[in-house]
């Protein structure tokens, strides 16, 4: 009987390991307890000095998680690395994850993973923005590959609604997720070569008609046609440096940046929870959401390593 006990209580452990569930909150509140103070003071350092690392801390967990998992693979230098693909080009923050690395190897080395730090530092970005906080589960290992082929499945600013939530799906994420993840939106830019095509000859000769039209213009003024590409506009309207439920309210008054983030509301399926997400539910959602993209396929253990410095492999 004790053996049955013991085969299902190791088939149990392998399975919650497979589910990326081998991490706890406070992993190194022995081992390393100003681990978390010195990612949040690096976080908040950087922050002052240049309020647009906070999106961009965030981003960059986002797509470290959606590709071969939450393992810092995105932060690896090198020829044809995810760090050279098309979707990561224009993410910023780097510099502050190897700060955070390096003074943490001052009191702590080879202790504490770079995943974890990105981890940390995306919480701390939503904190320093007005976000809420919570609890971030700690002991990941830092992957040993990183491909630039292997982006193709990150979410695309032209996919449909039920393209996101496959990709989503696909990595044990519901729609519920999608629509609260993707509300990050709330903070940070994008350029104008990333939405442009839906102010001119987008359907019979003129704009997407999810758009305001008092909006159009407003947004042809900023990204006139043939104009700079490069130009950055803030995802949630009138509100891109503060974390708050804004966003959801430009999807409902049709001001959504992203053709993506607008399909949120025409679709059926996602517009309940944009709904709910108008209210004061959005910040707590958000949270709970970001601790389950941040356990996607996790490595722990004894897989992977621990990286002395995040941008190369040991």
């Amino acid at each position: 009987m004790a053996n049955i006990v013991l085969v299902y209580l190791l088939i149990v452990a392998s399975a919650t390991m497979a589910l990326g569930q081998g991490t706890r909150v406070g992993f190194y509140s022995k081992t390393c307890p100003r681990a978390e103070s010195i990612v949040a003071s690096a976080v908040k350092s950087a922050f002052q000095s240049n309020p647009t690392i906070a999106p961009g801390l965030l981003r960059m967990h986002f797509h470290d998680c959606f590709v071969n998992g939450c393992d810092a693979s995105i932060l690896i230098d090198g020829t044809n690395t995810e760090k050279t693909a098309g979707p990561n080009r224009l993410l910023r923050g780097y510099e502050v994850i190897d700060d955070a690395k390096k003074q943490i190897e001052a009191v702590c080395p080879g202790v504490v993973s770079c995943a974890d730090i990105v981890a940390l530092a995306a919480r701390d970005s939503v904190v320093v923005t007005g976000g809420a906080s919570w609890a971030v589960p700690t002991g990941r290992r830092d992957g040993l590959v990183s491909l630039a082929s292997d982006t193709s499945n990150l979410p695309g600013f032209r996919d449909s609604v039920d393209v996101q939530k496959q990709k989503f799906l696909d990595k044990g994420l519901n729609t519920q997720d999608l629509v609260a993840l993707v509300g990050g939106h709330t903070i940070g830019t994008s350029a104008c070569q990333f939405f442009s095509y839906r102010l001119y000859n987008f359907s019979n000769g003129g704009p997407d008609p999810s758009i305001s039209p008092s909006f159009v213009s407003q947004l042809q003024t900023l990204c006139p046609q043939g104009g700079d590409g490069s130009k950055r506009i803030g995802l949630d309207n009138g509100s891109e440096n503060k974390f708050d439920n804004s966003f959801f309210a430009n999807l409902r008054d049709g001001k959504g940046i992203l053709e993506s983030d607008q399909k949120l509301w025409t679709d059926a399926s996602t517009k309940t929870f944009v709904q709910r997400f108008l209210g004061l539910t959005f910040k707590v959602e958000f949270g709970k959401s970001m601790v389950k993209m941040s356990n996607i396929e996790v490595k722990t253990g004894t897989v992977g390593e621990i990286r002395k410095v995040c941008s190369a492999i040991n």
